[in-house]
């Protein structure tokens, strides 16, 4: 059942001036779009244990598919108990050292980059150099409420160290399952975050296409750059969620100004936004022109985002130096990426004794202890430097 957002979609609407019809008509006509898709349903497999060739080609053809109710009502009560002890440890403003209670901020004694800030309501990728330049437009930005803080918390990058529930979620073995029918047994790992969209605060996330080493290779194919799953706390609606161009994996990459340009505005043609319930898994490839708005409608958004590549895609590749730094790949660097995901298998099998956990071949054989233990997010301190980013 798809959530009655008209509260939001007339709030929208409303932040858009002159353009308010046409914008509520582009939300009401994509998400109409969007539920008539024939790429959702419960994850399966068949009677072999392989991917549902339904969902597969489902997968290929529009470069995304909604796993309905991966995530039960337990797991999310979970998931949010967990997130809701995160937020009270995040600064109490960018740049702060500690949070509002005085005691030390999430990450304040990390190398790598965690918690991003953005505008409320803006837009703060589009249109500059940030992840070489992928975001080529700047999306409108509408003007948040006079109550509202001049930033508020955006992305949580290498969410994997700080959230047991969020690691747990990485381990969930179905979707390993499907990391491995697209990737490969040899699948590796990419980059976690959370997203986060707050009602009348969420900052938009302009056009664009995610990947950058191999658009040019000899070898390019629609899987080349990975995949997200994206895990909904809360759910995803045509307001807060991403939008995507359905089948645009395919294309190469694409000149989005243009695009831009030839549409006569930011809400580009073919379009239409991923809706989800709370406990939906969407893959995402990351070839996929995709975006979203700001959030200035009244329901939330948390995406717990995880990717995955294939290990041909990454080994002895070098990086494109936006997740990490821009070195070679080679098997020892990979390998100590993918002990989040012996850490992950652990956690969730600790969480969940009696259900059959993943076996992920590449770890197969490590001398690693990846038992879970008190301080096993310790030991997962930085691990983000090591992001697979391709």
């Amino acid at each position: 059942m798809i959530k009655d957002i008209s509260a939001s979609i007339e709030a929208c609407a409303a932040h858009y001036g002159d353009n308010a019809d046409a914008m509520r008509q582009y939300l009401i006509e994509g998400q109409a779009k969007a539920v008539a898709l024939p790429n959702r349903g419960p994850l399966t497999f068949d009677e072999h244990g392989q991917l549902d060739k339904g969902i597969l080609d489902a997968y290929q053809t529009y470069g995304f598919y909604i796993f309905e109710n991966v995530l039960d009502k337990n797991e999310l009560a979970d998931i949010e108990q967990d997130l809701a002890q995160l937020k009270q440890r995040f600064a109490s403003e960018n740049g702060a050292k500690t949070n509002a209670d005085g005691e030390p901020a999430l990450g304040v004694d990390c190398k790598a980059p965690n918690l991003l800030w953005a505008k409320s309501l803006g837009d703060p990728l589009g249109g500059t150099p940030i992840a070489n330049g992928r975001h080529q437009v700047k999306l409108f930005e509408p003007t948040a409420a006079s109550s509202a803080p001049k930033e508020s918390p955006f992305v949580l990058l290498g969410s994997l160290q700080f959230s047991p529930a969020c690691l747990r979620v990485y381990a969930q073995p179905e979707l390993l399952k499907v990391a491995e029918a697209i990737n490969g047994k040899d699948f590796a790992p990419f980059h976690e975050c959370l997203f986060i969209k707050e009602p009348g605060l969420g900052a938009a996330v302009s056009w664009h296409q995610d990947g950058d080493t191999h658009w040019d290779a000899p070898e390019f194919d629609a899987q080349i750059h990975g995949f997200n799953f994206m895990a909904q706390v809360y759910g995803s609606t045509a307001v807060n969620g991403v939008w995507v161009v359905p089948g645009s994996h395919k294309k190469g990459r694409i000149d989005i100004k243009k695009l831009v340009q030839d549409t006569g505005s930011e809400r580009i043609a073919d379009a239409l936004p991923i809706i989800c319930n709370p406990g939906d898994v969407v893959i995402c490839n990351r070839q996929l022109l995709h975006g979203s708005f700001a959030n200035t409608g009244f329901e939330p958004r948390i995406t717990i985002n995880f990717g995955f590549h294939k290990r041909t895609s990454v080994l002895n590749v070098k990086g494109a130096g936006i997740h990490s730094e821009a070195v070679v790949f080679d098997e020892a660097l990979i390998e100590k990426r993918s002990h989040a995901l012996g850490y992950a298998i652990e956690a969730r099998k600790a969480q969940y004794p009696n259900e059959t956990p993943y076996q992920y071949q590449p770890l197969a054989h490590s001398k690693v202890d990846f038992s879970w233990q008190s301080n096993t997010l310790d030991k997962l301190k930085d691990y983000n430097l090591l992001d697979l980013s391709i």
